[in-house]
């Protein structure tokens, strides 16, 4: 386990990694441990840091799936809790909408049925356009004016519906700030769905 030089064409010199002994269930399991300890991770996550750690091959798909039983039967790994923590600080702290929690729980993993029930808890009863009114003002954005309005406004939509807002809430939004909106007949929530 050294770390060697390699000299590449031109004189540019990169490190090569560290190449880790594979370990077995314990080590799997001390690796995971630290590995929560220091962020909340899904259970694919964790499986595919854990995966590269294991010894290779059926042997080390078993010690996964040891670690990853203990840990749940230690409460250390649930992907309900998760999903129910990431929403709400999603929600609380960068003020996204729902359809982006919901894309971003996805695509960590995360199971349907679980993320529509943790994004339906937590946005339950939310007035979506107050809720894009704070992304804005967290975002600092400006009122669009002047002669690039049109460009100014097409950009903040742009940023609200990335941000997981409907087309109907944008609109308001734009619509309040005085915005000339030319609203489409199209549906954005369905055909992303």
């Amino acid at each position: 386990m050294t770390n060697k030089s390699v000299q590449a064409k031109g004189g540019i010199v990169f490190k090569q990694r560290k190449v880790r002994e594979p370990v077995g269930e314990a080590g799997l399991f001390e690796y995971a441990v630290r590995s929560l300890a220091s962020r909340m991770r899904t259970e694919r996550d964790l499986r595919r840091l854990m995966k590269v750690r294991a010894v290779p091959g059926d042997e080390g798909e078993r010690a996964m799936d040891g670690v990853v039983a203990r840990l749940k039967e230690l409460k250390y790994l649930s992907d309900t809790r998760f999903a129910a923590d990431y929403t709400r600080l999603r929600k609380e702290n960068e003020k996204f909408g729902r359809r982006r929690v919901q894309q971003d729980l996805a695509s960590k993993g995360v199971a349907s049925e679980t993320v529509g029930a943790a994004v339906g808890a937590a946005y339950d009863g939310v007035d979506e356009v107050a809720l894009a009114r704070a992304y804005v003002a967290r975002k600092r954005m400006k009122q669009p004016s002047g002669e690039k309005a049109k460009q100014e406004s097409a950009r903040v939509m742009g940023r609200l519906l990335r941000a997981g807002f409907s087309a109907g809430t944008v609109f308001k939004v734009l619509r309040d700030w005085g915005v000339e909106v030319e609203e489409v007949d199209v549906d954005v929530e369905e055909s992303s769905a």
